[in-house]
This record gives structure tokens, sequence and C-alpha cells, in this order.
């Protein structure tokens, strides 16, 4: 007999309760995992819970990453992602090595190294603060006066920072594959067939895109933005996961995703990765385990606990 998602649901609220563990799920996950969450979030909310969780196992439904920066702040618990491979172009933009080359060439700049929080744990060790989307403004502005900082991996969101904040910084030249496919055209083009929307957009976007948007912001900022929006339709500019929630806490909008030259679909492949069935064989089987070595778990620790510090 087939098994339901239903089914697959039970077994694994089963499998949690059995392994004393808990389920954290990005926002741009699918919206069967975001259902069974036991948290939705950004990467600010989730690091957050992640570092309070009394679970034994964390389960991370999200990319590689996420799940890495539990375990810096978790060095004790177990935890595992559904999908091994479900990584991050911005990740891959910028790998440790390169940019350890590239500190190292440049020592006589003394950069004060700001890191967006996709990017390994090897890169997070080598920087100052760790920032996401949502904290970058607060960090950049509380970034030492005389030192030139250095902003990686994502060139779009440092710009955007920049802007906010009039700091200049030098910016490493990495982006997000799915949120430089919106284009000035593509949004113009749906903005035409909807006039009175609003525009809310994610920093990760080109300044052609973000200079159409009436806000650009985080994930978790872009729910209160739709709920108090004065008006109904809002064009939504980022991964289409996003959608489920917004869905789900401002159901009296017409929320429409913000289209790519190419589609209406704006999916990260590696976020869609993960599926109900990967859910319930990470459970089970308690695999894949994220592991670190010990002395780049503690280097990457510090900034990260500097922006949780940082952010309150």
């Amino acid at each position: 007999m087939a098994t339901t998602a239903l089914d697959l649901k039970d077994a694994i609220l089963k499998l949690k309760q059995e392994k004393n563990a808990v389920i954290l799920a990005h926002n741009y996950q699918v919206g069967e995992i975001q259902d069974i969450a036991d948290y939705v979030g950004d990467s600010l909310g989730l690091a957050y819970k992640a570092k309070e969780t009394e679970a034994d196992v964390i389960c991370f439904c999200g990319v590689h990453f996420m799940a890495e920066t539990a375990k810096i702040v978790n060095p004790a618990k177990t935890v595992v992602l559904p999908d091994k491979d479900a990584g991050c172009s911005l990740e891959e933009s910028c790998p440790g090595p390169e940019l350890e080359a590239f500190i190292k060439q440049n020592a006589d700049k003394n950069y004060y190294v700001i890191a967006y929080i996709n990017c390994s744990a090897h890169v997070k060790a080598l920087c100052d603060v760790i920032c996401t989307s949502g904290n970058a403004v607060r960090i950049v502005e509380k970034a030492p006066e005389d030192r030139p900082i250095l902003f990686v991996p994502d060139e779009n969101l440092g710009a955007w920072v920049m802007e906010q904040t009039g700091r200049k910084m030098d910016l490493w030249k990495g982006n997000c594959y799915v949120h430089v496919e919106f284009t000035r055209d593509s949004i113009n083009k749906i903005k035409k067939e909807f006039p009175d929307a609003l525009v809310v957009a994610h920093p990760e976007c080109t300044q052609a895109v973000r200079l159409l948007a009436d806000e650009v912001c985080s994930t978790e900022k872009m729910v209160t933005y739709c709920k108090e929006a004065p008006v109904d339709n809002i064009i939504v500019v980022t991964e289409s996961g996003m959608l489920n929630r917004l869905r789900k806490e401002a159901p009296d909008k017409n929320l429409i995703p913000g289209p790519t030259d190419k589609c209406a679909c704006a999916d990260c492949r590696f976020m869609k990765m993960n599926t109900l069935e990967k859910l319930h064989d990470c459970l089970d089987k308690l695999e894949p385990q994220v592991e670190l070595p010990e002395d780049i778990r503690k280097r990457a620790e510090a900034p990260l606990l500097r922006m949780l510090e940082q952010s309150k």
C-alpha cells in the first residue's frame, strides 16, 4: 500500500517524539515541510532557535550551511539534514581557502570581515562577525570605524547595506543564483498587470530590481510588511517557498509571485531538495549528520555569538 503524505506526517511526528528532536524549517522549504516544522523562519530566527533548543536532535530543513550553523552553536547535539547535497550558490561563491588566501594577501589592510550567514563554517571561522539579511544594517553600523570592511559573499546584499548605512565596504563577488534571475523587465511587466500593487523584494536582488521595490527587506520582515500593507495586491520578489508562509499569515492579501524572465516560479533547487520522505528517513536513521572539526567550529562560534549579541 502506498504511503500517503498524512501517514508520513504521522510517522515523522512519532519519530520526532521518540528521538526528542526539533524540526527547524527555512521560509523557502516546500509547504508540507513548513506545515510540520516546530519553527519556520529566516536565518536569524533559526539561528536563535538552534541556540535555544533543549532537544537532543536538531533536524534542519534548509540548506547545508544552516545545519552547520546549528552545529556550531550546539556541538553536543546531533544535527541532521534531510539531504546532504542541499547546498547554496552563495556558499559556493566564496570557498574558505580562497577567502583565507585573500585575507593573507591583504593583511596590511587589517580588514574587519563581515560574513553573510550564507557561507561555510570555514568562512565563518575567518570573519569577525556574521550577519543575516534581517540584521546586516545593524551589524555594519556596529563595525569599528577605524577598519575597512570586507563583506562576503553576497555583493547585492552588501551593496544594499552600503546604500542604507553610507558605510563603504569592499564586496566579495558572489550572489544568490535565484535572486539575480529577477530583472527590471520581469518586475516592470508584472507591475503593468497589477498597477496598484506594492512590491516587496529581498536585498539579495540586484540594484535594478531593488529600485523598483516599495520595500526591501528580509523574509521575516516581509511577513509584517504584507500583513500591514494598505493594498490587497503585493508582488513578492523572493524565492517561491516564502509565499506558502505569507499566504497563511496574510490570508486577506493577493500575493503575486515576482516572475523572472523565464517563469513565475523562482524555486531554489537546493531548498527544494528536501522532501517529507527524506525528512522521515533522516529522523529515522539520524543521518546525514553534520560534523565539524572542533578548531573550525570553535573559531566560527565567536562571530556567530557576536551576531546574536549585537542583534538583540
